[in-house]
């Protein structure tokens, strides 16, 4: 018998009166847990190689502090196995940064999830999924990692759905959003190593972003490059949202974008990932026009709005390119960010070693 902080006993002795018992507690994303048993979780902070009181990072909003313990604990019922415990802490050292300001992302009623996405030696060490089914069911590390990051916003971050947490929509990416990049079957540098990490370095990028949106291409880069880039201009998306409500002064929020792109890197010959956002950064885009049709600034249409184009990425350098997804053919994924970078933006942080 083991007492919660609740001060309600739980027999982890019958399996499913637990479960049904960490229902009654809040414990759950609405999906069955595994019981946090004591020795089960040491096993976790020991892989980890930190002490279980260390403080990972702090919600200063929500006066919470994170420990590698709570961590541990979260990732034990997520049904995470005890060696995908540093990639955990890694996620939740990079979501508890200030750059990423937490408490925007994990409150909104625009209901983002966090993606994470693993580089490095760790990612293949760990089986994380980098092709096929990308974003889907049937990788244990992709499911239960995303998850253990879901499970640690609801239980240790107070981000909880309905209180803290007041998604209008949310999204499938709440429940679990992890994925590793096919780093070694491609040209192109990684995404930690555009970011300033050795290639040999295991690192983790976490991003508050919005569901993804699959994208049929064809033909060569140029082409699949247009067709991304209209995607990516879509309205109604947190990219397309104007912070000014008069004409003279519209800006866009300008947030970050993901773009996955899937298939043969040797489509991509004499292309860097580079010369991909300078490519698209210039065409996501609309017009003066069609930000007030869509109603976010009001007044009349003008002849001079309809050449008036706002940019939605501020530079190039605020789009992240990531090659993974399915080897058949190119087909990509266009993420916007939850909202402008000024209010959240991804992080990156190392894998520590052992």
């Amino acid at each position: 018998m083991r007492t919660d902080t609740s001060g309600v006993g739980i027999d982890w002795n019958d399996p499913i009166e637990a479960m049904e018992q960490m229902y009654r507690l809040g414990w759950t994303d609405g999906l069955p847990v595994v019981p946090p048993i004591e020795r089960r979780v040491a096993e976790f902070i020991e892989r980890g190689g930190r002490p279980a009181p260390e403080v990972v990072g702090e919600l200063p909003e929500r006066r919470r502090e994170i420990s590698v313990e709570k961590i541990a604990a979260n990732a034990v019922m997520a049904g995470c196995l005890p060696e995908y415990m540093p990639v955990v802490l890694a996620a939740s050292e990079a979501m508890l940064d200030p750059k990423f300001n937490l408490v925007g992302p994990s409150s909104s009623l625009g209901g983002s999830g966090i993606m994470v996405i693993v580089n490095g030696p760790i990612a293949r060490d760990l089986d994380i999924n980098a092709r096929n089914n990308l974003f889907g069911p049937g990788n244990r590390a992709n499911a239960t990692i995303g998850r253990a990051v879901r499970l640690i916003l609801i239980n240790a971050c107070a981000a909880i759905p309905g209180l803290f947490d007041r998604s209008i929509l949310g999204h499938p990416g709440k429940y679990s959003y992890c994925i590793a990049e096919a780093e070694n079957e491609t040209h192109w540098s990684p995404l930690h190593v555009e970011r300033g990490f050795d290639r040999a370095q295991s690192a983790v990028t976490v991003f508050a972003c919005e569901s993804p949106r699959q994208v049929r291409a064809s033909g060569g880069p140029g082409t699949i490059l247009e067709t991304v880039a209209d995607v990516a201009s879509a309205l109604g998306t947190s990219l397309s949202t104007v912070g000014s409500t008069d004409d003279k002064s519209a800006v866009v929020r300008q947030g970050e974008l993901a773009i996955v792109i899937s298939g043969e890197s040797y489509v991509w010959d004499g292309w860097s990932k580079q010369d991909i956002r300078n490519t698209l950064q210039p065409r996501v885009r609309r017009t003066l026009a069609d930000i007030k049709r869509a109603g976010e600034v009001s007044g009349e249409v003008t002849p001079e709005d309809e050449s008036r184009w706002l940019p939605l990425i501020a530079t190039p350098e605020d789009i992240l390119v990531i090659f993974a997804g399915g080897e058949e053919r190119t087909m990509c994924a266009v993420i916007p960010s939850w909202g402008p970078k000024v209010s959240s933006t991804s992080v990156t942080k190392a894998v520590r070693p052992l």
